[in-house]
């Protein structure tokens, strides 16, 4: 049973360890600790759903709210151990500490092994928000026994230590955290942190508050808590290396983490490689000349000696592209930095690319799309060919908006063409039709059209231009084509048309309607 004396401080007659001042900064300096750890649980659980499931806004939207409800309840809930704030706090701090640095590790691990992880998103949402809820209740507590001042001051105290500790974490977790440690380590220490924090305040500054009893379960408890922590940092490599065998396979050959999204290769090391971004295929090595011949050489019959590429940062759209002898300049923009260095270096994706990267005629700018094309040249491309994914798995949206459509249809020159890649018109035909009616609404005239023989078994592409909507049809004097296009280009577009939606709003920045 837990220790029902009250706690006493400084102003009680059993003194603490230090003065009343430095009693009161040392509670204000674990508030800070813990709000920064608080902080870094959220960001890292919406950062890693963000990842497995896609879909940044909604899974930002259901961690948030999810955890804001719980530290409502967490806050009534530790209403009840505020007559034993000492130890209710140190065990609160160890849980805590347990749950939310072991939440990437779960988190991941169910991703990995059942291929859901929606569930533990939002069990572990509620566990970490009840537990961060209960923590400014007891601290006020803890805080009023170090030093008796005015309440009206404390609270204010309490608050602005806990706001300037959201700032750090929230500022430490992408500067700091995930380029120097990564989602899992990064989580496992900022939870040692939470733990040293709390044992430290429980045990050294309220010591005298505990029964002997609750001093010696407390640091057992928070000795077991930093050794799980610590056995798990140890193991997070092992434990990666395991969980993208269950995703990817025995056949791993290259896993890096860039800026923007996981990069994994997988394949025998003398064949082509096959490429997951966050953990969906986008190039299967053997036929992804069929998916990228589709979206690229539809657009080019016509003018097209100046080619904008958004997206394609493995280098197989460019590499379509520079097919065309009489191509001048192909402009890859917006790619992910960290796969196009995997692209010019990597032998299999190198070779599967046809080496593009080392073409004078093409140029690779690491800009935003949206802010290249608002100051780009009037007419300053033939073709624009956007390879980006699904807008459904964007996690940003705002290259499928009316405004980005507006932007590239000033930099079509006269007689230009636009190919979107669009998602699959059979299992998200809304999303599909949402694009075109965010194409025609930017003065676009489309030829949507769909291909079931591409890596995904199901391609949507729509092919626009200002003034009329294109022909599908191959150039004249198109490359030798290795999938068989030209014969299924025939019933592409019927393909599409079967399952359109009308009656659909076009999408824009402040009302994004894909989903």
């Amino acid at each position: 049973m837990i220790d029902q004396r009250q706690p006493s401080s400084s102003t009680d007659g059993v003194p603490l360890p230090v003065g009343p001042d430095v009693g009161r900064f040392l509670v204000l300096a674990v508030v800070f600790v813990c709000a920064a750890c608080g902080l870094v649980y959220e960001l890292e659980l919406v950062a890693l759903a963000s990842y497995l499931i896609g879909d940044s806004v909604t899974q930002a939207s259901v961690v948030l709210s999810v955890m804001v409800f719980a530290m409502g309840v967490g806050s009534l809930l530790a209403k009840r151990l505020r007559c034993r704030a000492a130890v209710g706090f140190g065990v609160l701090e160890s849980v805590l500490a347990l749950i939310g640095g072991s939440s990437a590790m779960v988190l991941y691990a169910a991703f990995a092994w059942t291929g859901g992880s929606r569930v533990v998103l939002v069990v572990f949402s509620l566990a970490i928000g009840v537990l961060i809820g209960a923590e400014i209740p007891l601290l006020m507590s803890l805080i009023q026994r170090a030093s008796r001042r005015d309440a009206e001051g404390t609270v204010a105290d309490l608050f602005a230590a806990d706001y300037v500790g959201a700032l750090v974490g929230g500022l430490a977790f992408p500067f700091l955290l995930l380029p120097w440690l990564g989602e899992l380590t990064g989580a496992l220490v900022t939870g040692a942190v939470n733990a040293v924090a709390g044992a430290v305040l429980v045990l050294w500054l309220f010591r005298r508050d505990l029964a002997p009893h609750w001093r010696r379960r407390l640091l057992l408890l928070n000795a077991a808590v930093l050794a799980l922590l610590g056995l798990a940092a140890v193991l997070a490599g092992d434990f990666e290396a395991a969980a993208r065998r269950a995703v990817y396979g025995d056949e791993v050959r290259v896993a890096v983490r860039t800026e923007a999204q996981e990069v994994v290769l997988t394949g025998p090391p003398s064949g082509p490689p096959d490429l997951f971004l966050d953990g969906r295929l986008t190039v299967r090595g053997r036929d992804a000349h069929r998916y990228h011949e589709a979206l690229v050489h539809p657009a080019m019959d016509g003018p097209h000696a100046r080619v904008l590429v958004l997206g394609g940062g493995d280098g197989l759209a460019a590499r379509e592209v520079l097919r065309y002898r009489d191509v001048r300049s192909v402009t890859v923009l917006g790619a992910d930095p960290g796969l196009v260095e995997l692209a010019r270096t990597d032998p299999g994706l190198a070779g599967l690319n046809g080496r593009v990267y080392g073409d004078p005629r093409l140029e690779v700018v690491q800009e935003d799309p949206f802010s290249r094309l608002r100051l780009a040249e009037p007419r300053a491309y033939d073709v624009i060919v956007s390879d980006l994914p699904d807008p459904a798995a964007a996690a940003d949206t705002k290259v499928y908006s009316l405004e980005f459509y507006g932007l590239a249809r000033r930099a079509l020159a006269p007689g230009g063409r636009i190919v979107v890649h669009a998602g699959p018109p059979g299992t998200r035909p809304r999303n599909f039709w949402t694009v075109e009616a965010t194409l025609t609404a930017a003065g676009f005239a489309t030829t949507p059209y769909r291909d079931r023989s591409a890596p995904g078994g199901d391609r949507g592409f729509l092919l626009a231009a200002p003034d009329a909507a294109p022909p599908l049809a191959l150039p004249k004097g198109a490359p030798p084509l290795r999938s068989g296009l030209r014969e299924r280009l025939s019933g592409a577009a019927p393909a599409a048309e079967r399952t359109r939606l009308s009656g659909l709003e076009p999408s824009t920045l402040v009302r994004p309607r894909y989903r």
